[in-house]
C-alpha cells in the first residue's frame, strides 16, 4: 500500500510562503506553482512546494 504524503491547503501554503491566498490561487490557474485539484479545492503536496520554494528562492 502507496504512503499517503502530506497534503496542504491554499491558506496553508499562503501562511507557510507569507503570501495572499488570492496570489497562491492565481499561482495555481497559472501553472507557476505545482497543485492539483481535489474535490474543487486547490491541494499541495507539501515536498513539491518545499521543493518549488527552494528553487524559486535561490
Amino acid at each position: 500500500m502507496k504512503k499517503i504524503e502530506g497534503f496542504l491547503t491554499v491558506e496553508e501554503v499562503a501562511s507557510a510562503l507569507k503570501l495572499h491566498p488570492y496570489t497562491i490561487r492565481r499561482l495555481c490557474r497559472e501553472g507557476k506553482i505545482p497543485c492539483f485539484k481535489f474535490g474543487g479545492q486547490w491541494r499541495f503536496r507539501k515536498g513539491e512546494i518545499e521543493n518549488w520554494s527552494k528553487n524559486k528562492k535561490g
